[in-house]
């Protein structure tokens, strides 16, 4: 067991823990990138742009720039919060996975009904890939720093 870093360790309450973050940091960021999206197009404020499918469409300006408040979700809150929190390349698609099923869940509660908008499924798709690569890349990029080791005071000899 010495010398590896988390190999076999089963902790459920870290990975809830993790699971909890993950998933608040998703919503905040979402909620700041709308707040910014509806200040550009001076549209109203509501929930119903964070969970609502019908409000994710191409066809208005305001859906669009929805979307691209999704997008820009995925490539800054959500992958460096799998940076953060998750810290590790092989876990990345677990969690963005689980966060964009908690989110499909939520949705489906929310509205009453089965997400059926081709819209909707194809921003959260591409959020979620957007996301683990994103999130892959920085815990890659973590992974391979140089560990620096130190050998205690060097004489002259």
């Amino acid at each position: 067991m010495s010398g590896s870093f988390r190999t076999n360790i089963w902790d459920p309450g870290l990975i809830i823990a993790q699971m909890l973050a993950l998933q608040s940091i998703y919503y905040f960021f979402l909620g700041l990138w709308l707040v910014l999206v509806d200040c550009i197009s001076q549209a109203s404020r509501s929930v119903d742009q964070m969970f609502s499918y019908e409000d994710l469409e191409f066809k208005s300006f305001n859906g669009k720039l929805i979307m691209i408040a999704f997008v820009l979700n995925s490539l800054t809150g959500s992958a460096g919060g799998l940076w953060l929190l998750i810290s590790r390349t092989r876990q990345c698609l677990d969690f963005a996975a689980t966060v964009h099923l908690y989110h499909l869940i939520v949705c489906w509660i929310y509205n009453g009904s089965f997400p059926m908008t081709l819209s909707w499924w194809l921003v959260n798709v591409a959020c979620l890939a957007l996301m683990t690569v994103l999130g892959e890349f920085l815990c890659m990029r973590s992974e391979m720093t140089a560990i620096p080791v130190s050998v205690g005071a060097k004489s002259d000899l």
